[in-house]
């Protein structure tokens, strides 16, 4: 089971959805960076249910404890190692269940691979509840970034078949996440995304939506051609994010619509010497490397698969067709709730990235002239 991400700052997670508690290590930062605590508590909060019908009922504190590499609110240069306690498991909702394979999870595929021994409780290490230790982990290097003038935000740009405004062109970008805790361009629209969703619970079934993150403030030049280039990174991470099945950069999908001529982002000098481009269809990345523009990509989040309407399954151990009512705490819709995991794993990624190109020491006293 591979759990470890990241070449120059490296991320593992461990832990399942009932177990004690569930956690990361973050590796590869600088000694004497700030971590401030108030900010990943945001963070926890933006990830936790509220038990308010737009999500799961399990709701938990979410504290994050430190075990090591940060000491008096500085890392140490030591691998950061941080717990989230589970504090409100109820295992006993799937044990009635535990033989029938829930659709659209990890039931299947889980028993083929780990031949039973899996923790099923919950979804055990394939649960959503493992992205809490990476929100923290994360949390932490959007803090770095921030100090190196790097902005990372995600909005919801389209929840229950109801669109966001879209994001404004050019120099009009937002500087930092619209408040919310949808985090709405227009605030208007959240009313009608919350009335979606609870309809969808209300009913036994759920809805899915659409990510999309800005990154402003990053270099030209960061990055790699093939493997480990800006997108195969970004993207990587982004599909370690359960629900997420797919993701695009700058015009994406739009691109099999265009021509070359409308498609290439012009290059024109910028009023600081620097080269820009007129336009931003690319998304920020030119052959795998940041061209200084900011980087935009969406995300496409399905809808939660556990959904109190009957479904066809089977009945593993005995081989039999089955149906399958599912009990437990679940929710309606996932969206809002991956929006910081989503920020904060591009944070990581980024942070990562980074880290290669320039070296630790520029996590601590910044990046290059641009």
């Amino acid at each position: 089971m591979k759990n470890t991400f990241g070449s120059a700052v490296s991320l593992t997670i461990f832990g399942e959805s009932h177990g004690p508690a569930i956690g990361a290590v973050l590796d590869g930062l600088a000694a004497g960076l700030p971590v401030d605590g108030a900010l990943i508590a945001a963070c926890m909060d933006r990830r936790r249910a509220r038990g308010d019908g737009l999500s799961t009922s399990r709701t938990e504190p979410d504290q994050v404890e430190f075990v090591s590499g940060v000491l008096e609110g500085r890392t140490t240069g030591t691998p950061v190692t941080l717990l989230v306690r589970n504090t409100n498991t109820r295992s006993g909702d799937y044990a009635k269940t535990a033989a029938l394979l829930r659709p659209g999870h990890a039931d299947y595929t889980a028993w083929v691979k780990y031949e039973g021994f899996q923790d099923a409780r919950g979804g055990g290490h394939f649960s959503g509840r493992i992205t809490a230790a990476s929100v923290a982990a994360g949390a932490i290097c959007q803090q770095v970034l921030a100090g190196l003038g790097v902005q990372v935000y995600t909005h919801i740009a389209r929840c229950a078949g109801i669109s966001d405004a879209p994001l404004p062109g050019g120099d009009a970008l937002p500087a930092e996440a619209p408040p919310g805790h949808f985090a709405l361009i227009d605030p208007s629209r959240e009313v009608p995304m919350q009335e979606a969703i609870r309809a969808a619970g209300a009913a036994g079934d759920s809805v899915g939506g659409v990510l999309e993150t800005v990154i402003t403030g990053l270099p030209a030049g960061v990055g790699e051609p093939f493997f480990d280039s800006v997108e195969s990174e970004l993207a990587h991470l982004m599909f370690a994010i359960p629900a997420v099945k797919g993701i695009e950069f700058g015009a994406g999908f739009r691109f099999a619509d265009l021509t070359g001529s409308t498609a290439n982002d012009a290059f024109r000098m910028g009023a600081d010497g620097g080269v820009v481009t007129a336009t931003n269809r690319n998304g920020g990345v030119n052959g795998g490397i940041t061209n200084g523009m900011p980087v935009i990509f969406r995300t496409v989040v399905k809808p939660t698969p556990s959904i109190y309407k009957e479904q066809q399954t089977v009945d593993f151990p005995a081989k039999t067709d089955a149906q399958l009512v599912i009990h437990g705490r679940h929710d309606p819709c996932i969206v809002p709730r991956a929006a910081v995991v989503q920020n904060t794993l591009a944070a990581f990624g980024l942070l990562d990235l980074i880290t290669v190109r320039y070296g630790t020491l520029a996590q601590k006293h910044g990046l290059p002239d641009r």
